[in-house]
């Protein structure tokens, strides 16, 4: 039986992800950072799938993860690795806490390459063995007061080109799944966001225009699940491509990666109302 890591299955992509692949009928160990989250799982889920216990920023934690996968696969190679765990801190970067931007570092860029060193030696070029990535398509496009979450993007696109090209000598392969909207729980808690600490800031009124957009469109985005079976096609299409993108909005993700970037900023301008004047930076 074919075997894949999965991180972050605790719900949203993670969770549809892991669905997918034991529909498929292979065996998937996923990551979860609660033992409670951990149980539920295994109910949900069955015998097919079994938790693994570590947040991504863990070093140790993941290797003994690595470790415990690698004594199940009993001297068989592990198939895939799809590294899907990360996190979003909003928030306008002239004001944001520096801890906060250095946590979502930490999570979504150097979490990735403790996973990557830790599970990689698992894989086999003969199979092939290959390594998923979960970009956004924020991670092209960056738009106001995700600037954090849109640089650990960015950075994890120029990660996985570097990989790609680094793990060519063991014939392991990394693919970029980059989703656009997508209807999960962090909707919910992206309205549970406090506005307040930026109220007396010129992005009061812009902050509050985008979370209303972007609640509205997440919750009217692609079914999870969509995101799943593209990881699936990745880790088993014949001749994958190296980044595929899944948007519920394809005609205007395509627009913003043609227009120049000076008119895509007089489209976010009008849309949110950053206009020039008023208080000093």
């Amino acid at each position: 039986m074919k075997t894949v890591v999965v991180t972050g299955v605790s719900t949203g992509i993670g969770w549809a992800t892991a669905k997918v692949l034991l529909d498929a009928g292979l065996r998937v160990f996923g990551s979860v950072r609660r033992e409670e989250d951990a149980a539920r799982l295994s109910r949900e889920f069955g015998s097919g799938f079994q938790p693994l216990l570590f947040d991504v920023t863990d070093t140790a934690a993941v290797r003994d993860a690595a470790e415990e996968v690698r004594r199940a696969l009993g001297g068989e190679a592990l198939f895939g690795l799809v590294n899907n765990a990360g996190i979003a801190v909003p928030g306008p970067l002239l004001h944001l806490k520096i801890e906060e931007f250095r946590r979502q570092l930490d999570v979504n860029l150097t979490g990735q390459l403790i996973v990557i060193q830790a599970f990689a030696p698992l894989l086999d070029g003969e199979h092939p063995g290959r390594i998923v990535m979960i970009s956004s398509m924020g991670g092209r496009n960056a738009a106001p007061f995700v600037g954090p979450y849109s640089t650990t993007k960015f950075g994890l696109e120029g990660f996985s080109e570097s990989l790609r090209r680094e793990l060519m000598v063991f014939g392991i392969d990394v693919i970029v799944i980059a989703p656009g909207a997508v209807a999960t729980p962090i909707w919910d808690k992206a309205d549970a966001i406090d506005l307040a600490p930026y109220a007396s800031t010129p992005y009061a009124g812009p902050l509050a225009r985008i979370k209303k957009e972007m609640i509205t469109r997440g919750r009217k985005g692609l079914p999870p699940e969509v995101i799943g079976r593209a990881v699936h096609r990745a880790l088993t299409a014949p001749h994958p491509r190296t980044r595929y993108t899944i948007t519920p909005e394809p005609f205007g993700s395509f627009l913003l990666s043609i227009l120049p970037k000076r008119w895509a900023d007089r489209i976010y301008a009008k849309m949110l109302g950053l206009k020039r004047g008023g208080m000093q930076p």
